[in-house]
């Protein structure tokens, strides 16, 4: 991928009309043990089969990881993930435009997803679990995502704690901003995902949702992911495949705080959810 194209391409969040409507990110997940939908697209023809599927049913962007991030998860090797991810990048870039995140908080992996045609990156390591990925978005002028997270996924469910759930998680991605911004990246390509469920118990989910909207002091657009996560079966007290309901409402919700980005499983149903809200919430914006 030629570096032309990314520069063309530098600020995908504002071609994409960040601001002016809530964007749907899709989720891809090119693995055999993922929570929700481990093992059913890790055939890369089944995985570009369901992006096209998801970009016919209106999904703004494409995440695609290669690592399952659950609790408990082990880590995956760089080789490994670029096996996974890079085929599905490659065929989709060939026929479609589509915006593409690769979810990897390996600077390797990212750089040659870059290079593959990746448009955005999605950290769950918040910048934090390698020291090069802020430098690899100012120099590629990829977007970034930079989700909280307490702990590692092997060790972020094992009695997470907080002084102020919100304040503190405000602390940890002010800090990230400011490390991405002196890496050069640009202010209006970076987003923030209080990462619902990375080290959090119910209550400090249900408290980040409640209050949604204090994390638009910190000056960039916000990203939610609440899709089939297991805060909901604790609510609901069903399987994964059957939190879709359960995720709309919190979508909804994400939109009425402030939300700019949803990352959810289920295209349709949100792509619908998000455009009624934003009729009601951003009217007159």
């Amino acid at each position: 991928m030629s570096g032309d194209r990314v520069r063309r391409r530098r600020n995908i969040l504002k071609d994409l009309g960040l601001g002016r409507r809530t964007l749907v990110m899709a989720i891809l997940n090119v693995t055999p043990d993922s929570f929700s939908d481990g093992g059913r697209f890790f055939d890369p023809p089944a995985a570009v089969a369901h992006a096209r599927r998801m970009i016919a049913e209106g999904a703004d962007l494409i995440d695609i990881g290669g690592e399952s991030t659950r609790p408990g998860a082990e880590r995956l090797s760089a080789e490994e993930e670029l096996k996974r991810v890079l085929p599905v990048i490659e065929a989709l870039r060939s026929d479609s435009d589509v915006a593409i995140s690769i979810d990897s908080w390996k600077a390797g992996v990212a750089r040659e997803a870059i290079a593959a045609g990746a448009d955005m990156i999605n950290d769950i390591g918040g910048l934090r679990l390698d020291a090069a990925m802020a430098e690899l978005a100012a120099e590629t002028g990829a977007a970034v995502a930079i989700m909280h997270m307490q702990g590692t996924p092997q060790t972020m469910q094992k009695d997470p704690t907080y002084d102020d759930v919100v304040e503190d998680i405000k602390i940890f991605l002010r800090e990230s901003i400011e490390r991405a911004l002196a890496a050069g990246v640009d202010r209006d390509s970076i987003l923030i995902d209080p990462g619902i469920g990375f080290g959090k118990t119910l209550e400090h989910n249900l408290e980040i949702l409640r209050r949604l909207r204090e994390f638009s002091d910190l000056g960039v657009a916000v990203l939610i992911g609440t899709s089939r996560k297991s805060f909901l079966g604790k609510i609901l007290d069903v399987r994964a495949e059957k939190r879709m309901i359960g995720t709309m409402a919190t979508v909804a919700l994400a939109v009425r705080e402030g939300a700019s980005v949803v990352r959810v499983h289920d295209v349709r149903e949100a792509v619908e959810t998000v455009r009624v809200a934003d009729a009601i919430c951003r009217q007159g914006s």
